[in-house]
């Protein structure tokens, strides 16, 4: 009876030290986070396309709206739609029996107020008259002159005449119509060279001078461009847009005004800068960034963005040639974090990779 007391003790005593053994063990440590996997492409300075694209509008040499200068019925309306009109030519007239009535009254008081002056002139060379008195005749003469000259101002208003040579548009009214100088009665406009309006960024100001040639695509299913000549641009930046208007002449090609066209500009100077993909940049709310790897791990470095191509943007700032930039597994890395690079990338690999993927 006393053995068994006494092995019961001994197996009481060895759970005892063993649960004390399993207490004092210090738990196992965390697996560490496999470092993040990603490709990359050594930053190197390459030649980047100099050639600015913009957007033109076309705009007709020259452009009127035929409107009368006074109010009155049409009597006479002679619009050739779509037709070419000459310089000068009589498009429309408008009801003037008043003005002319008004020149005849002016005629007869002007005849009887010259016959006057006749009078008062051989009465004043005999002392007959005072000189006030044919100061006064001779003041009436020559405001019935006036007068007839005013009317007849009046009159060639009436006349509405093309002021350069050019097509018709279409006609708005009808003759009998009751017209006022808001009334437009038709359009001209001079389509022989048409010129093309197109904006570019202030930071291009430079590029744009004036007699520079420049490629235009007049139909967007064809490839075959046109010419035209810079002629001006406005002397101020668009203080909304930060854009400045220039203005060049279509040196050949016939196109109708306000059909959109492309222009292209030569921007005359050759420079190399560093281009990554565009799936490289990172969007923030102020900045852009990109990650570059060094000694394995991500840094996340800002950028500072210039020209877009197809599927590159061009990084004036903020990384050098040399750097190892992340263009695959960007969304996974985090800031000062490992990372295991699988492969080095080419630049010319990603652009065929892309296009494909449009594809």
């Amino acid at each position: 009876m006393n053995y068994l007391f006494k092995l019961a003790a001994l197996c009481i005593l060895g759970v005892f030290i063993n649960s004390c053994k399993s207490k004092g063990k210090a738990p196992l440590a965390p697996k560490p986070t496999p470092p993040t996997i990603v490709d990359i492409l050594i930053a190197r300075p390459q030649p980047i396309s100099n050639i600015l694209e913009a957007n033109g509008t076309i705009i007709a040499n020259e452009f009127v709206e035929l409107r009368p200068e006074v109010n009155g019925r049409l009597t006479y309306l002679n619009i050739p739609e779509g037709k070419n009109i000459t310089a000068g030519t009589v498009l429309a007239k408008i009801n003037d029996a008043d003005l002319r009535a008004q020149i005849y009254k002016s005629k007869v008081n002007l005849d009887l107020a010259q016959k006057t002056v006749e009078r008062f002139k051989k009465l004043l060379d005999v002392s007959g008259i005072n000189q006030s008195d044919y100061d006064i005749a001779l003041n009436s003469v020559n405001g019935y002159r006036a007068d007839i000259a005013y009317t007849q101002s009046l009159i060639s208003k009436t006349v509405i005449r093309a002021p350069f040579s050019g097509v018709a548009g279409l006609r708005q009214v009808s003759p009998g119509a009751y017209v006022s100088p808001s009334t437009v009665i038709a359009t001209l406009q001079q389509v022989s060279n048409v010129k093309i309006d197109f904006t570019l960024p202030e930071a291009y100001g430079n590029v744009v001078r004036t007699g520079e040639v420049v490629d235009v695509l007049l139909d967007p299913s064809s490839t075959i461009r046109a010419k035209a000549t810079i002629i001006a641009t406005e002397p101020g930046a668009n203080t909304s847009t930060r854009n400045l208007k220039v203005r060049a002449q279509l040196r050949e090609g016939k196109i109708n005004p306000g059909a959109f066209v492309k222009v292209f500009i030569d921007e005359g100077k050759l420079r190399s800068s560093i281009m990554v993909p565009t799936n490289a940049i990172i969007p923030e709310d102020k900045t852009n960034q990109v990650i570059v790897v060094k000694d394995g791990i991500a840094n996340f470095i800002p950028v500072e963005t210039g020209n877009r191509e197809t599927n590159l943007v061009e990084i004036l700032s903020g990384i050098n040639a040399g750097d190892s930039i992340v263009v695959s597994g960007v969304l996974f890395a985090r800031p000062k974090t490992k990372v295991q690079v699988r492969s080095v990338k080419k630049i010319n690999e990603l652009q065929q990779k892309d296009s494909s993927a449009m594809k």
